[in-house]
């Protein structure tokens, strides 16, 4: 039976003008086999009609959350600072959760009281599919994203690395955040289930903001983080981590720090964006091998 008064689980749903999947969201939310949860959407000052329509009636027991317009940052930002959950999941209004992810990532969390989050392997679905398998390694992270940003935090967690950043209204704030919280030394668990459901669309913000604008946002990750991005920075954290097991080589780590300080912005962005369709159509490839779309 839930828990309606202090649940262990907020699953926090940012929207703002975009409810098309919003009922499928909250369905795989709602078919959990784990029912210790509540269901924050935070309304980002939506102005589409049929959204604003769509959320006065949401109803089922979601806690509805309204605020001006501030990006996705200040949208989870205010969910978790609502939530009363001893964990937080953050979850886009476009992709989904199979119905153990909670179960299994609460398992894992409660079985480590030292890891500060649990992360599942990603099934992708919609333009692309097959399943993208991360393997977190710290010095891997400083140049590609290895982590999520569906993670079940405690939410003591967001708390001290003191939220997500609201100026990042054009994409990568969760690769940023990820990059603070392991600077703070907050380890992870990894889940090996493909529990996480990404939906990829062409105008989705990853493919048609962020990722056409890689390389400054990167610039702008690097700015921040300029103490761990250092030469010598580099170069321990490489000593350290090169034993561990990584999604990449590491050198190509190396190989796209110095690309990108060498190119121009628009060069890297090619490389960078033909490096991903490689990637995609390598698990669509393997996907088509296994006979069932998946790798």
């Amino acid at each position: 039976m839930r828990v309606l008064t202090m649940p262990r689980v907020s699953v926090v749903i940012p929207c703002y003008n975009a409810h098309r999947y919003l009922t499928e969201v909250l369905a795989s939310v709602r078919a959990q086999s784990f029912g210790d949860y509540e269901i924050i959407v935070v309304d980002d000052g939506s102005t589409d009609p049929a959204t604003a329509a769509f959320l006065e009636s949401i109803g089922g027991g979601v806690r509805l959350v309204r605020k001006p317009n501030g990006g996705l940052s200040s949208a989870r930002n205010a969910g978790f600072a609502a939530a009363r959950g001893t964990y937080v999941l953050p979850l886009d209004a476009d992709d989904e959760i199979a119905p153990d992810m909670l179960a299994l990532t609460v398992a894992a969390l409660d079985a480590s009281p030292d890891a500060g989050y649990a992360y599942a392997q990603i099934e992708v679905f919609g333009d692309e599919r097959g399943v993208v398998r991360k393997t977190w390694n710290l010095f891997e992270q400083l140049a590609t994203n290895q982590l999520p940003y569906c993670l079940l935090m405690r939410r003591t967690v967001w708390t001290q690395a003191g939220g997500y950043d609201e100026t990042m209204r054009e994409g990568y704030e969760d690769w940023e955040f990820n990059i603070r919280i392991s600077k703070l030394g907050v380890r992870g668990i990894q889940v090996e289930s493909p529990l996480f459901r990404y939906r990829r669309q062409s105008t989705g913000m990853l493919q048609s903001v962020s990722q056409r604008r890689h390389a400054a946002l990167w610039r702008r990750i690097r700015a921040k983080h300029a103490d761990i991005y250092s030469f010598g920075a580099l170069l321990d954290l490489w000593r350290r981590w090169r034993g561990h097991p990584s999604t990449h080589p590491l050198a190509l780590v190396w190989g796209l720090l110095l690309a990108t300080a060498v190119l121009p912005d628009a060069a890297f962005n090619r490389l960078f964006l033909a490096l991903h369709r490689l990637g995609a159509t390598s698990r669509a490839a393997a996907g088509m091998q296994a006979g069932t779309g998946r790798v």
